[in-house]
């Protein structure tokens, strides 16, 4: 069995896939569609739309193959499809050193057949596949391997639609819906788990007096900044958006709140390095208030946000009675 290679884009290609927030997330029917339309369209029992993360393929689509969300990524003919370009194709995979021996073709699913179109993302990094599973060999011609393309490209669009629907166009990170809708997975996810995690609901501190003085366009920029800065002091895994206006939002997943203080002072350090750079003709600071969640007795994300926010607004209503 050869094991697939890492491609050279891994570290990109891992940031890519995780910025979408799909992963572990539940079943959607834009993408169910899609490869129900693909099982009926090739006749063969398997459809997947498969993610492959660090160490795993993981089925964010999963028409057919009972029993299983995810396999490991040393043993999956997805991890050897994102390497290409177009198309892999194993018409019989007993005929195929690579795969003769490989556990998924030994044993469950007994894998015959298989054909996987790479799921190209941002800088045309791929992050997965469309792929066709049979329990016995196929032939597959140049008018299925269209087909096959086509429906990729369905998917890919999804992909963007989500993408474009739930980030904020000036800053690049979510926007309000798209933090709903993450933080919701989220949430169900740590409930699940039993692990904690904390709302931080964030107010930039005098954004009036940044545009009123230098313009909304430097007030664009203050809150672009603002958001690179999120992002670097932030963990990758944590989902933070601009609500709107100069609020922001982050939620740590499996953080209790002193560990959610650590990240904030961070990030206040990134912003005091900001500052003292005269990078921007202005200092930018900022007031939160910090809300966890306890998964023994959950709250609603909306319940979580007003309570963010009031802590918020106390605190900075505390620094303006001190100016």
């Amino acid at each position: 069995m050869k094991t697939p290679e890492m491609p050279e884009n891994e570290e990109r290609r891992l940031k890519a896939l995780r910025s979408l927030h799909l992963l572990d997330t539940l079943p959607e029917e834009r993408f169910d569609r899609i490869t129900r339309m693909a099982r009926r369209l090739f006749s063969v029992p398997i459809a997947l739309v498969s993610l492959v993360d660090e160490n795993r393929q993981w089925f964010k689509s999963n028409c057919g193959l009972e029993g299983a969300q995810e396999t490991a990524r040393d043993i999956s003919l997805c991890g050897h499809a994102i390497l290409g370009d177009d198309i892999l194709l194993i018409p019989d995979t007993l005929q195929d050193e690579r795969f003769a021996d490989n556990p998924l073709v030994k044993d469950a699913p007994h894998i015959r057949f298989y054909a996987g179109c790479p799921l190209n993302y941002a800088d045309d990094l791929k992050i997965g596949t469309l792929c066709l599973i049979d329990d016995k060999p196929r032939r597959f011609d140049a008018e299925d391997a269209v087909a096959l393309r086509d429906l990729a490209s369905m998917v890919e669009d999804e992909l963007r639609a989500f993408q474009a629907s739930t980030s904020d166009e000036l800053t690049k990170i979510s926007n309000r819906r798209g933090f709903i809708c993450l933080a919701s997975h989220t949430l169900h996810y740590c409930q699940s788990k039993g692990v904690k995690a904390c709302l931080v609901f964030i107010d930039l501190d005098k954004f009036k007096t940044i545009n009123d003085t230098y313009g909304h366009a430097e007030g664009d920029r203050a809150l672009i900044y603002f958001a690179g800065l999120m992002k670097r002091a932030l963990g990758c895994f944590d989902v933070i958006a601009r609500l709107g206006g100069d609020e922001f939002v982050a939620l740590m997943s499996n953080r209790v709140k002193s560990e959610a203080e650590k990240e904030i002072i961070a990030l206040q350090q990134r912003i005091a390095e900001h500052n003292a750079s005269k990078v921007t003709p202005y200092e930018l600071a900022f007031s939160y208030g910090i809300v966890e969640f306890d998964p023994n007795d959950p709250q609603s994300l909306e319940t979580l946000l007003a309570a963010g926010d009031s802590i918020m607004y106390r605190v900075k209503k505390s620094k303006t009675s001190l100016d």
